[in-house]
């Protein structure tokens, strides 16, 4: 039987539209049909989002989530995930309160790092995403390196984020300093590079770099509809990485 997926979205609405449409995409592509798992999405407002963001309130974002996760529930969602890389930093307290599993972001992605035989990655995402530790420990968990652009360049990258990318403003002038940045992860042994930023996709795709890219949007989507069709496991209050058909 198919399980419902609840999002946890709106932070930003563009990346939760991404979420929603890649789903689909990824299951037509699959099965050349329409006959789409049902989904649920529960809206946070992104204000509230960035409010946490700045005050470091991450005990409150975990029970916002957590409640977000319960209304879900509510709703039909067997398990759920957040639509946002920098929340994932109240991931344990939102999974703590909420009813249902969660799929963590970043477990999504070591998986596709390790599967492409990479040891070492750049991350892109909101300055505190570069610069607060819970990124890099649980790459590290999966024995992966993590490294960051300069402050000057973070400075850059988050600036684009909040003032562009959230209200879906793409420009050309931003994409090439995200590739300058991109480069210079590269020449410091970057083997690839992690799009930890569910906005970053908007403005950079494979196609821009030779290097990889690791978009944790489209990986967390596709990791929720193998989850969806039972092809990923689900336990008790989290998510196991193991695919069932492995």
């Amino acid at each position: 039987m198919r399980k419902t997926i609840g999002i946890i979205g709106g932070m930003t609405h563009e990346s939760t539209i991404v979420y929603y449409d890649h789903i689909h995409q990824a299951y037509r592509a699959r099965y050349n049909d329409l006959d789409y798992p049902p989904i649920v999405i529960y809206s946070v407002p992104f204000g509230d989002c960035r409010r946490w963001t700045e005050q470091e309130a991450w005990a409150e974002a975990g029970a916002a989530l957590g409640e977000a996760a319960r209304r879900l529930h509510a709703a039909g969602a067997d398990f759920a995930l957040i639509a946002t890389n920098t929340m994932h930093i109240a991931f344990d307290t939102a999974q703590a309160a909420s009813p249902v599993p969660l799929v963590h972001i970043i477990d999504v992605t070591a998986e596709a790092v390790l599967a492409r035989k990479s040891t070492t990655v750049g991350l892109l995402g909101t300055r505190i995403t570069m610069q607060h530790p819970f990124y890099r420990q649980r790459l590290a968990v999966h024995g992966l390196t993590t490294l960051t652009p300069s402050l000057d360049s973070q400075g850059e990258v988050n600036r684009i984020i909040y003032e562009e990318l959230t209200y879906g403003c793409i420009r050309p002038e931003s994409k090439a300093v995200y590739l300058d940045i991109i480069g210079e992860l590269e020449t410091r042994g970057a083997q690839g590079v992690i799009l930890g930023c569910t906005e970053i996709p908007l403005l950079i795709q494979q196609g821009d770099c030779a290097l990889p890219l690791f978009d944790t949007t489209r990986l967390h989507a596709e990791a929720a509809l193998e989850a969806a069709l039972g092809e990923r496991a689900l336990q008790g209050g989290g998510w196991r990485e193991e695919r069932i058909w492995k």
